[in-house]
Formats: C-alpha cells, sequence, structure tokens
C-alpha cells in the first residue's frame, strides 16, 4: 500500500460510478482509509433534471444515495460543502470543518453556473438564480409556483439559450403551461430545430440586450468551482483543471480531476455526463494501479458524444432531439423513449447497492446497532450489579454523581458516557457523541465545565490514526466550545481486532464530563415527579429505528439528513434559556432518553419518584402520556410500520409491563390512545416508538402546568402527558 488515505472530493458522475464498482467487487478498492466528500448526502443524475423540473420524475427517482453507496463500497462520507484544497500540504478545507488530509485526491465536484457582472445585481436581489448548484436552484423554482398560475405576472426568464437553456424552457413549460416564458438568446442562438420548439411552446425569445425584469434562471454556460483556480491548479478558460491523459492534475501527479470540472488537456472534450461516465473505470483502473505502485494508464476519450434533449411537441408528446457533432434529428417520440432507457439504466446500476445491502445483512449475523443503542440492555446490566454487590445503582440511577461541593453552595456532578462510532464521519462521531455525554448533565440542570476522553482507534497505518484522531478532536472541542466547557486530556487506545470497512468505524470515543450547578437546590434529579406536573419533552423520537434500518438501506436520505440535523443540535442552550428566565426551580425532575427509550428512562423516573414518595410516607405517583402528543421523526412511523427495529428494541421492549394493567392495577404508565384504535397498526408503531433507542436523545422534563404551557409556546418542547 504506497498511500494510506484516498479523499474522494465530490459525489459526480464519475465518483459515484468509482464507488458502484468498489461495491460490486471489492477486491478492486485500494487498501487504506478511503472518504467522499460531498455538499449533499445525495447527488443527482443530470440526465434526468429536465424530467426532474418538468415533474415528471420525483427527486428520489434522479438521486444517488451516497450514504448507501458509501457504506457498501467501504468507504467513509463525509457531508460538508468543500472550499479549497492546499496543493503542497495535501489537505482538503471545508466549510465549518477542519480540513482533511490526503495522500490522493480525485476531484469530482462538477460546476457552478458561469455569470458575469451583469447578472451579479439580480443575483443579489433573489430575482435570478443560477441553475448550478441544482439543488438550491430546484428548491427556488419550487418557490415561485405561487405565480405560475397567472397568465398576468412577468415573465419568467431563462437567459441562455444553449442546449441546457433550452431543455430548461421546455421543462419549465411542462411544469408551468399558463405561465409567460421568455428566453434570452444570443445572436445564433438557439440552432433552428429548437427554435421551432421554443415557439411552438409558446416561449418568447428576447435578445441579450434587453433589460431583464421579474424573475428567472441563468443558464449562460458553465465553469468549475472558483475555489479550484483560487487554490493554484491549473486550469482552462472555463476554470476546468488541467490534467494529463492518465487524469492526473498538470504538475501534481497526486491529484486527479474529472467530470465538468477537468479536462484533459490535449484531448480536449466539452463538460459533459457522456464524458464523466466513460471515464470512472479508467480513472478507478488508475487509483487502483497508483495503490499498488504501478504507472497510471493514458485514456482517449472517442471524439464526439450522442446528446439528447428532451422536451414536449405542440401535440403534447414526449419528445426528444439528438445531436451528434453538426447533425441534428428530431424531434421523435422514439428519440424521448431511447434517452428515457437510457436514464433510467443509468439510475438502475445504484439500485443493485440495495440487493447488495440485504444480502450482506443476511450473512452478517454481526450487523448491529450503533450509537447508544449499543449499550448493553437493562436486565442482563440489573443482574450483573446485583452480582456486583452494586444494585443500589441500578435501583435509583442517576444521570450523573455528585463529586464534589463548593463553599459557596455550588455542586460539582460527573458522567460517562460513549459507544461504538454511529457513523463514518470521525468528526461528526466525535461531536455526537460528545453532545450524548453532555446531556447527562443537562439533565441534572448543569452546565457543563470540562471533559476527558478515552478514544479507541482501530490498528492500521500511524498517518490513518493520526488523522482519524485529529478529526475526532476537533469533533469532541465543537461540541465543547460552545458551552464554554475545555478538553482537559484522556488517553488513546489502539484496537486489537481487525479493522472494520472503512477504518473510521473502527474509532470509539467514551468521555467522562464534568458540570456546575451554582446552587445544590437547583440540581435535577430523576426522583422529583409530582402530581399535577406537566410532562415535555425537547425533540422527537425514532433515531434508533432509523440509523439501524439505514444500515440495511431502507432508509431515505432525507430522513437521515433530518435526524442528524436535529442530533448535531447542542440542547445546552435549553438548560441556559431556563437558567437565565429563572426557571430551574419549577423543574421538579428531569432526565435524558438514550438507550433504554422513552418508556425505559420514564420508568426510571417512577421506580426513583415512588422510592422517595414511600420513604417519607406518600401514596405512589403514576402517569398519563398521549400517544397522539409524542413526536418522532419523520420516515420512523414508515419503518415501524414495515416491521424494521433496533437491535436493542427486543430488550427495551421489556419495559412495556410498565403498561401492564393486570400486572400494575392501574399500570404505572398508561398510554393514552385517543383516536388510535387499540390492536391496530398505529398502536404497535407507538408501542416501538416508546421503546426506541435514542442517540443524543431528547430531554425529558416534569414541571408545573403553567411553566409548561410557557415552554410549548416558545418552543421546541411538546407536552406528551402528566403526572397523576
Amino acid at each position: 500500500m504506497l498511500f494510506d488515505h484516498l479523499v474522494l472530493a465530490g459525489g459526480g458522475h464519475t465518483n459515484s460510478l468509482m464507488l458502484l464498482r468498489w461495491a460490486m467487487y471489492p477486491d478492486l478498492r485500494p487498501q487504506g482509509l478511503i472518504t467522499l466528500v460531498n455538499r449533499n448526502s445525495t447527488t443527482i443524475y443530470s440526465g434526468m433534471i429536465p424530467g426532474l423540473i418538468a415533474g415528471k420524475y420525483k427527486l428520489d427517482e434522479t438521486s444517488i444515495d451516497l450514504r448507501r453507496l458509501a457504506d457498501q463500497a467501504g468507504v467513509a462520507i463525509v457531508v460538508a460543502e468543500i472550499i479549497g484544497i492546499d496543493i503542497f500540504k495535501n489537505c482538503l478545507f471545508l466549510a465549518n470543518r477542519p480540513p482533511i488530509f490526503f495522500d490522493r485526491l480525485s476531484i469530482d465536484v462538477g460546476s457552478e453556473t458561469l455569470h458575469g457582472d451583469q447578472h451579479e445585481l439580480l443575483i443579489r436581489k433573489g430575482a435570478f438564480v443560477p441553475i448550478k448548484p441544482l439543488e438550491p436552484a430546484l428548491s427556488w423554482i419550487a418557490e415561485q409556483e405561487s405565480g405560475a398560475l397567472s397568465e398576468n405576472s412577468e415573465p419568467f426568464t431563462i437567459v441562455g439559450a444553449g442546449f441546457a437553456g433550452v431543455e430548461v424552457a421546455l421543462a419549465l413549460r411542462q411544469r408551468w403551461p399558463k405561465r409567460r416564458l421568455q428566453i434570452q438568446s444570443l445572436p445564433g442562438q438557439p440552432v433552428p430545430q429548437l427554435k421551432v420548439a421554443l415557439l411552438r411552446a409558446g416561449i418568447a425569445r428576447v435578445d441579450r440586450g434587453n433589460n431583464l425584469s421579474g424573475q428567472g434562471l441563468l443558464c449562460t454556460g458553465s465553469h468549475g468551482p472558483r475555489w479550484l483556480k483560487d487554490s493554484g491548479l491549473s486550469v482552462d478558460r472555463s476554470g476546468r483543471v488541467l490534467t494529463e491523459d492518465t487524469f492526473q492534475v498538470v504538475d501534481h501527479p497526486e491529484l486527479f480531476a474529472v467530470g465538468d470540472c477537468g479536462v484533459i488537456r490535449n484531448n480536449y472534450r466539452p463538460a459533459s455526463g457522456v464524458w464523466a461516465v466513460r471515464s470512472a473505470t479508467p480513472l478507478a483502473r488508475n487509483l487502483e494501479r497508483d495503490s499498488q505502485g504501478l504507472s497510471p494508464l493514458p485514456w482517449n476519450p472517442q471524439p464526439k458524444a450522442l446528446q439528447l434533449l428532451g422536451g414536449r411537441d405542440h401535440l403534447g408528446r414526449l419528445v426528444a432531439w439528438a445531436f451528434w457533432g453538426g447533425l441534428v434529428v428530431g424531434p421523435h417520440p422514439w428519440l424521448w423513449r431511447l434517452k428515457e432507457a437510457i436514464d433510467r439504466k443509468f439510475m438502475e446500476k445504484f439500485a443493485f447497492v440495495g440487493d447488495i445491502t440485504l444480502m450482506s445483512n443476511q450473512q452478517d449475523t454481526n450487523n448491529l446497532c450503533r450509537g447508544c443503542a449499543a449499550k448493553l440492555a437493562a436486565q442482563p446490566l440489573a443482574n450483573a450489579l446485583q452480582r456486583a454487590g452494586l444494585s443500589l445503582l441500578g435501583d435509583q440511577p442517576e444521570d450523573a454523581a455528585l463529586i464534589a461541593t463548593s463553599l459557596d453552595g455550588g455542586i460539582c456532578l460527573q458522567s460517562v458516557d460513549g459507544f461504538p462510532a454511529l457513523v463514518s464521519d470521525p468528526w461528526l462521531n466525535g461531536r455526537l457523541t460528545t453532545l450524548h455525554a453532555c446531556s447527562d448533565l443537562w439533565a441534572s440542570g448543569a452546565n457543563v465545565s470540562s471533559a476527558q476522553a478515552v478514544i479507541t482507534l482501530p490498528a492500521v497505518s500511524e498517518n490513518i490514526q493520526q488523522e482519524l484522531l485529529a478529526q475526532v478532536l476537533h469533533g469532541i472541542q465543537s461540541a465543547l466550545e460552545p458551552q464554554e466547557a475545555k478538553l482537559l486530556g484522556g488517553h488513546t487506545i489502539e484496537a486489537r481486532v481487525l479493522p472494520p470497512e472503512p477504518y473510521s468505524l473502527g474509532v470509539q470515543v467514551s468521555l467522562t464530563v464534568n458540570g456546575l450547578v451554582r446552587d445544590r437546590s437547583l440540581c435535577w434529579k430523576k426522583g422529583g415527579l409530582q402530581a399535577g406536573d406537566s410532562l415535555l419533552l425537547s425533540r422527537g423520537l425514532g433515531s434508533g429505528v432509523i440509523f439501524a434500518s439505514a444500515m440495511g438501506g431502507y432508509v431515505c436520505p432525507k430522513d437521515v439528513d433530518a435526524v442528524l440535523a436535529q442530533m448535531t443540535n447542542s440542547q445546552h442552550y435549553l438548560i441556559k434559556s431556563l437558567q437565565e428566565n429563572h426557571q430551574t426551580k419549577s423543574i421538579h425532575a428531569c432526565t435524558d432518553i438514550t438507550g433504554f427509550g422513552l418508556l425505559g428512562h420514564l420508568g426510571e423516573m417512577l421506580i426513583a419518584s415512588n422510592t422517595e414518595r414511600a420513604i417519607k410516607g406518600l401514596p405512589s405517583i403514576r402517569v398519563k402520556i398521549s400517544a397522539e402528543k409524542i413526536p418522532a421523526f419523520q420516515g420512523a412511523f414508515e419503518l415501524f410500520r414495515d416491521g424494521l427495529s433496533s437491535s436493542l428494541a427486543p430488550a427495551n421492549r421489556r419495559s412495556l409491563s410498565l403498561l401492564d394493567s393486570v400486572k400494575n392495577d392501574p399500570p404505572l404508565v398508561e398510554l393514552e390512545l385517543g383516536k388510535i384504535c387499540y390492536g391496530s397498526t398505529k398502536h404497535r408503531i407507538v408501542m416501538e416508538l416508546i421503546v426506541d433507542p435514542q442517540t443524543c436523545g431528547p430531554l425529558l422534563i416534569a414541571c408545573p402546568s403553567k411553566l409548561s404551557s410557557e415552554l410549548v409556546q416558545i418552543g421546541p418542547w411538546h407536552q406528551i402527558g402528566e403526572v397523576v
């Protein structure tokens, strides 16, 4: 192995197909750590973009799930915006993240819309949007729907009458049959056949000199992202990185560039999906050869490429035009059928990844959940504590332990937590583990002051260990610094088992966290529930089933994105807000919902509260929770409906005994179904939701109803029940 860390910058067609190759043929994959960095967890197939704009395709039909693809290829994935390269230190700069160091880099970041100064003001005003990057342009198009039904609204302008501009214009006509559309063109644009198509579609052509008003899209050509040139790489007039015929960047053989952002300097080809797709195999072979110390091989791309442009004709039929050099054929319905067949065949290649996932899960009996869902189940934990003479720790568990008091009445609390890597991004994993560990202190009403970490690294090369450790430490600090907390130190350990693929999943982080409560009377406990209290949850449930299902490729990428967006959001600001508003004294009890699920941790609160009440001679309490008010992450209900669950869920179902009205009359926890029919699918789903293990889960507080109303009104709290 001649290099340790290969980074794929961008999830364009070439890099995506390369990942597919390594997913199907893992023996071909270069040894070492491979990391994919892309601004989104999905990438859209360019051939289907017009159909997507027109409304013929849904976004899911046109998107490649990069998380699932990377997982099957044994590649780590980092979802972040690339903003530059240090070509001397071999590091990739990311927005709001530490840089990533590499030995080899494959750049496939696509292109951006080229626009001049005359369009810059329109962009700043928000009136016009570049068609690339595509994701924000699609969102902006969706926002324009309100004016699309009116025939009297200002014309919507497509600036640029090249192939892309015409295709977008025809797609928008299909999407907006009544809206006034116009296309601004240069002299000689578009070709005569497309002029006829625009005329028949009722799309007016205006000269470039006309002043623009209203709203519109810029389809004015493309260039490589500006940071490529700013990084000191050799680029052509369109900002594409110049390479040799081996895809190696001129003067930088450790860098490779392909797709719309790279061009072979002695064999120029225009930016096109055709050459991007066909370069995938030769690029993969060159990276594979390079990792073995062999010389990369040259690639000679075909001189011409067939370009198919789709739309509707004046009869409303789906048609396409074929362009081959200077030859134009069409429009014809059979050309559309050819285009659609090519596009769907391309996307079907990536559907095979789902089959790989399913087969691997059937064969791998160790495919267990990560994160907090990897914790030991409640029953064996209780049994072990009993045998060790530590039953009290299980009978009256608290989220944090008192370790010191101060002369001014304050107290210092400590907690410890950790788990196997939940995600393959080491920075993100460090951040998630830290936030998860801090939640035990937040649940005690404490402000985190310091932490120490024990980090287990896979038994791989020192260079990779160094990179993984640096990323994890940055992630830990990103969670501590906003809380004004410090990482004091810790230990590192090298694992004595074979590293997983990718290596970053072999990182395990455990943290001891310390926190302060300025007044002991303001410290929250689990056992403080009082009759009449409202129960509030700070965020949704369902992270356990979502991540468990993601391992099998059953989850929509946007659902994973949504749950990660919540999990990476620190909840320390909720505690700070309660402190600043002098509301902490009104919080009677609190806990965080983690591995044992809502019902398991609620059971701990009930047991602790009733133990204290029995000592004081007070009657026992119980709780009612409303099934209809429990918040859940998007996609969780559908996964439960399909019978999916976390590997810890079966053990957590023991806590369903709290709902048993035969064993406990009345039950300690009463689940009010409302309009949900008993025994229905929805009822079963709710039962699964309340035992689902959570990582970076919500805080659960008990407080008087007056404070509850205030907190629910300002958010993000959800009232889910009451203490009776």
